[in-house]
């Protein structure tokens, strides 16, 4: 597993070097464009060309980071990279623009350049991802891997990663049927390999260079050779369990497959961290001023609409409180603008569905963008809440799903957040089995939170605000 989590960074660390070289050769060319294209254009000093540069490339690659592109399992048509590729120019183009309009104002170039530089950078960075994700080059090919099983547990590769897109980081060869698996509910459509597991089995591994072998059979006992899997490790074969597997390649922890033993050896679910548990407060009070300072207009705005709208007239607040289930399962109020009308719930707390016919019309505005979201920056500043972590769930519902799915109480062990894994991977949940769903983000977070994966969230959470993406 470690092997392969190499090779997606070593993917992702190659993709930031390669086109941060290619956007600042691109951009010195498009200095060189400008300077012999228009009259009036001289030639810059070298100090202001290498500055600009240097303030684009850095610039393009944070906004480029911020849409998603350097994701490792990166879910998304070309035509879907193509847009977050316009959109991380955009947001470079107006960065870039304020700042030598505002601070560097010595360091202006010509007012063609901006405009020029985008222009090639998005052209060439479309034409690099498409050699690059359509031929595979960055000489970091997929690993090749073999599935033992092809009962239940093994169908839920064929299930849940049946696109190609979901196969980007390896070459699956087939799935070797072992005695014991349940092959009425095993695997259907994906090639079977009918190969014994015996001390020729090496010869296999080796004549096809498999690099990775995932173990998810249904029976281990009796039925799993250990002493053959126990020699292609030695090899340096990498031997994965299903679980880790899945893990890996959908950031996501299968819930219905997990047992206790997993569980307890398995790494991660570090929770005494005592440096990050300190600061996480007051960077969060920190954060949550800063966002105030900027979008308290737009709050202020949202207000008087929804009281316009609706407000005056049925003397209901603007403001919706609602009590939630946060660390440990202590109960808090949640305040959020309100989207819906005052007797949504006249009949009873029921799920939020994608088409609610109780949103208001500002509504489903506020609630697209997450504009309703921005009065808990108060539940933040009371300490109730983080920025990043799961999204606190009423506790009429929690005792539902947690008589329902197993292990949901386990995602109250971290602060509730503002924005979540989950919300960035599965963004609408409006039933039992979309709260499982949510739940195997959620448990993925429990288990991996650090303070390099809450930036990596509130980063790319501004893909969500751009893209109208989640609730």
């Amino acid at each position: 597993m470690a092997a392969t989590n190499n090779k997606q960074n070593k993917r992702s660390n190659a993709l930031v070097v390669a086109e941060a070289l290619i956007v600042s050769y691109v951009t010195y060319l498009a200095n060189f464009l400008v300077v012999n294209v228009f009259e009036d254009a001289s030639r810059p000093a070298t100090t202001h060309l290498i500055f600009n540069i240097g303030l684009v490339t850095f610039f393009v690659l944070v906004c480029s980071l911020s849409v998603g592109l350097y994701e490792a399992k990166l879910r998304e048509t070309f035509r879907g990279i193509i847009r977050r590729i316009f959109v991380s120019l955009a947001l470079t183009y107006f960065v870039v623009e304020i700042l030598t309009n505002s601070l560097f104002i010595s360091m202006r170039m010509h007012v063609y350049f901006l405009p020029v530089a985008a222009g090639l950078i998005i052209i060439s960075l479309v034409i690099f991802r498409y050699f690059t994700n359509r031929l595979g080059l960055l000489g970091l090919g997929r690993t090749r891997l073999v599935v033992i099983g092809a009962g239940e547990r093994a169908s839920i590769i064929e299930k849940r990663m049946r696109r190609d897109v979901d196969r980007l980081g390896f070459e699956l060869l087939g799935f070797i049927p072992i005695p014991g698996d349940n092959r009425e509910d095993g695997i259907r459509n994906e090639k079977l390999i009918h190969v014994k597991i015996d001390d020729n089995f090496r010869n296999f591994v080796i004549d096809n260079d498999i690099e990775e072998i995932v173990i998810a059979c249904d029976q281990r006992r009796g039925t799993l050779p250990i002493e053959v899997l126990f020699d292609c490790r030695l090899r340096g074969v990498e031997i994965t369990d299903l679980l880790d597997f899945m893990e890996r390649e959908t950031g996501q922890i299968v819930v219905n497959l997990m047992y206790p033993s997993w569980v307890v050896y398995s790494n991660g679910f570090n929770s005494q961290n005592y440096l990050r548990d300190a600061l996480e407060y007051g960077l969060n009070a920190v954060l949550g001023l800063f966002i105030l300072m900027f979008t308290w207009p737009f709050m202020l705005l949202t207000a008087m609409i929804i009281y316009f709208d609706d407000g005056r007239r049925t003397g209901t607040s603007v403001f919706y409180k609602q009590e939630r289930v946060g660390l440990n399962g202590k109960m808090f109020k949640i305040v959020k603008f309100r989207s819906m009308r005052p007797d949504a719930e006249k009949d009873g707390a029921k799920w939020a569905s994608k088409n609610d016919d109780r949103v208001t019309r500002i509504g489903h505005f506020i609630r697209k963008y997450r504009i309703d979201e921005l009065p808990q920056l108060w539940n933040v500043f009371r300490g109730e809440m983080a920025f990043i972590g799961p999204r606190p769930e009423r506790p009429e519902f929690v005792e539902k799903l947690i008589r329902e799915i197993p292990y949901y109480n386990q995602r109250h062990n971290v602060k509730p957040g503002l924005a979540g894994w989950a919300q960035l991977n599965y963004p609408y949940g409006a039933s039992v089995e979309d709260s499982m769903e949510k739940l195997k983000f959620d448990l993925y977070y429990v288990k991996h939170q650090s303070f390099m994966l809450d930036m990596l969230i509130l980063i790319r959470t501004v893909e969500v605000v751009l893209f109208g993406k989640g609730r």
